[in-house]
Formats: C-alpha cells, structure tokens, sequence
C-alpha cells in the first residue's frame, strides 16, 4: 500500500520560493499519476498541479501557472512541487495523493487517495 509523506512547509514571505516534496514508500509511484492540493483556511480544497506516470506530462491550475513547477524523481519515488513568486494566496495546506496512471482533466479530490498529512505554507511579511 502507498504512503506518502509530505515536507518543505513552512512560513516563508511572499515573493520567496519553496519546494514541497512528496515522497512514496511501500510502494512504487511508478504507476500513479501525483496530484498536489490546497486547502486554505475557510475554503474547499483545490487541485492545483498533477503529474502523470506515462510520460509526466504536467496540469497546472489557472490560478498557479506560470508560478507552481510538478516534476518527479522516480529513482527517488519522489513528486516535487516547486513554488516561486509566493503570495499570501497561496497560503494553505498543501496535500499529495495519487490516482492512477494519469492527471484527470479536472482534479476532483474523491477521485484520489492515499493522501498525505499536509505540511501547511504559510505566505506572510
């Protein structure tokens, strides 16, 4: 069964980068496409990047392109979640979870699972 395991959380000011990794154990990531959610304070949780396995070819939300870079490792069964330009925004938890082979067109949560604990990013001068 897949475990994943989120890091690189934390409060960072707004203009500043961070990388959120997502690293799998118990079995290989080889075969699922990674998904990457927020969710902010008083709000739903919103899909803003996935990875496919095929070929890794990456979604982006509206609302992150240009800002937000997805990649994956997979010698070290690990998703990588780049984010510059970081704004107040952007501030929430963010999640990883998988669904299978490939990103769906619109990521819709209940079609993913396996989720992560949610290392919170907090954007704040």
């Amino acid at each position: 069964q897949v475990q994943l395991v989120e890091s690189g959380g934390g409060l960072v000011q707004p203009g500043d980068s961070l990388r959120l990794s997502c690293a799998g154990s118990g079995s290989t990531l080889d075969y699922y496409a990674i998904g990457w959610f927020r969710q902010a304070p008083g709000k739903e949780r919103e899909g803003v990047s996935c990875i496919s396995s095929e070929d890794g070819s990456p979604y982006y939300a509206d609302s992150v392109t240009g800002r937000f870079t997805i990649s994956r490792d997979k010698a070290k069964n690990t998703v990588y979640l780049q984010i510059d330009s970081l704004k107040p925004e952007d501030t929430a938890v963010y999640y990883c979870a998988v669904v299978w082979r490939l990103c769906r067109p619109v990521m819709l949560d209940y079609e993913y699972g396996f989720w992560g604990q949610g290392p919170q990013v907090t954007v704040s001068s």
